[in-house]
């Protein structure tokens, strides 16, 4: 999933959150640089992941990255698939390196690759409107990235011709929750906002919470990073949902206020 960059805000924005409740829905031990960000503009954070991120080392795992990294186009489907792909093999390739956004370029660049990324829309469909990704009949497309999700890129890459290879370098599980995270749950207030830009992280947040505690949550305003998230959060009980331009930091943040 894409926006784990933050973007510096001005600081006439300091304060625009006007210590509002932000709950962030990110990956275990990935929502340090969000949460900074909300404090630093006068908004109080609540970590509350709704996925874990477990890398996959072994000998099949690095066979199918040294594949991956011998393609002619190369693709990052998110900042955690460039940090397990490059702890596990040096990222040296010919290819054309492509980003689903910003955050996963960014990341590329901290190990010396450039890579072509989407404009505003900084997801899937994004990634997938690039000129370079509308005519593959044969050419060799390698995915870096993890089992499951949406399935979109590999479905429309194969449905353009390409010869794909998948090389999935870590895991996405659902986070393990404990009485703190209930509690912090229980303690939001009316006016709280729930930063969402995943659905599979919405869906196992709705599994691991207690009834009475995800009641709670949907009580408080959701702030969906694309209109199928929204759709989703409406569908599992958010009443009040507000759409974010992309699941960007600052876009999130901005429709947070």
């Amino acid at each position: 999933m894409e926006g784990s960059g933050v973007a510096t805000q001005p600081a006439s924005q300091a304060m625009a959150l006007d210590g509002r409740t932000l709950v962030i829905t990110r990956p275990a031990g990935t929502a340090g640089a969000l949460a900074r960000q909300v404090r630093a503009r006068g908004g109080t954070p609540v970590l509350l992941p709704g996925l874990s991120l477990r890398a996959m080392d072994d000998a099949a795992t690095r066979a199918a990255l040294r594949e991956a990294l011998g393609a002619e186009l190369l693709l990052f489907a998110s900042p955690a698939a460039v940090r397990f792909a490059a702890a596990l093999l040096p990222l040296e390739t010919r290819a054309t390196v492509l980003a689903v956004g910003q955050g996963t370029a960014r990341a590329l660049h901290r190990h010396g690759l450039a890579a072509l990324v989407p404009g505003r829309r900084q997801d899937s469909e994004g990634l997938l409107a690039l000129p370079v990704l509308q005519s593959l009949h044969g050419r060799r497309v390698a995915l870096v990235g993890a089992p499951g999700g949406r399935g979109l890129l590999r479905e429309q890459l194969v449905a353009r011709g390409a010869r794909l290879h998948e090389a999935h370098v870590y895991l996405r599980l659902a986070a393990r929750l404990g009485p703190r995270h209930v509690e912090a749950v229980q303690r939001l207030p009316d006016d709280a906002r729930v930063l969402l830009s995943s659905a599979e992280a919405l869906r196992n947040l709705q599994a691991a919470l207690p009834a009475a505690a995800w009641l709670r949550l949907c009580a408080a305003q959701a702030v969906a990073s694309s209109e199928r998230l929204a759709l989703a959060a409406r569908a599992a009980g958010f009443s009040r949902v507000r759409l974010a331009v992309s699941a960007r930091a600052g876009d999130l943040l901005a429709a947070a206020v």
